[in-house]
């Protein structure tokens, strides 16, 4: 009866100290990476290369939005007159160079251009009939070069 309590309990025994540590491993330590996720080391191989080019393919997603978004910030760093952003030109550079505005940021900004030339003053003047504005520039140029002439004859300046 003794030995029979001992098998049963021993085992359990045995079980719980090398779960602690104390016993002695009967190879799971030789497994595999492959073998412990129950693929062949072939397919785990293929796994592998497809997790890195997975990767690969989110970076260079994301190294292009970034750029596209770095030729936004310099479009409008651009049309307002704003100074240069070394890291924008950066990111650029790291996807290529040529980055295109994706179509629908695109067409936000033309829309914008052409509500504000709407708005502005030559809008406004472009649109009426029969108006010159070369022709307006040139005279506008003329009579500022006289004014610099007359200032410069003043003797009061």
């Amino acid at each position: 009866m003794a030995f029979m309590v001992k098998t049963m309990v021993g085992g359990q025994l045995k079980n719980l100290t090398g779960s602690l540590g104390g016993g002695d491993d009967k190879g799971d330590g030789d497994k595999s990476a492959a073998e412990t996720q129950g693929m062949s080391r072939e397919e785990y191989e293929e796994y592998q290369k497809q997790l890195v080019e997975e990767k690969m393919e989110r970076d260079a997603q994301f190294t292009q939005r970034k750029a596209e978004r770095a030729t936004l910030r310099s479009h409008f760093r651009d049309k307002y007159r704003l100074p240069k952003n070394e890291t924008d030109e950066s990111q650029i550079q790291m996807a290529g160079g040529d980055v295109e505005l994706p179509r629908e940021l695109a067409k936000m900004i033309e829309e914008d251009t052409e509500e504000e030339e709407r708005a502005s003053v030559l809008g406004q003047l472009a649109s009426l009939p029969g108006l010159d504005l070369g022709s307006l520039k040139d005279k506008a140029q003329a009579t500022l070069g006289d004014l610099k002439q007359s200032a410069e004859k003043c003797h009061i300046m």
